[in-house]
């Protein structure tokens, strides 16, 4: 079986471990109030708004898109018949 604590227990401890326990608790109490105080500000602070986008931004937006469609068509279409040109030279020179 395992020892029994009781009132007459005793460890012992470094300085180094109490040093290393007192810094690491004094670091997470300093973080904890730093939250605070950036909650307590940012609750003063006014709320975002949230974005909204206009008639006119959405259709701009979907007009640029849809011309991006079409050049990229357009661009495959060209590359398309130039590799008809060259499939048609290479098999000229065979």
């Amino acid at each position: 079986m395992g020892k029994e604590l009781n009132e007459n227990t005793g460890f012992n401890v470094s300085i180094k471990t109490l040093m290393a326990i007192g810094f690491g608790m004094a670091t997470i109490i300093g973080m904890w109030f730093a939250l605070q105080a950036d909650i307590a500000e940012a609750k003063t602070l006014p709320a975002p708004i949230p974005p909204s986008v206009s008639r006119m931004e959405f259709d701009m937006k979907d007009k640029n898109i849809r011309l991006s469609i079409e050049n990229t068509e357009k661009a495959v279409e060209e590359l398309k018949i130039n590799l008809r040109r060259m499939e048609d030279k290479i098999d000229k020179l065979r």
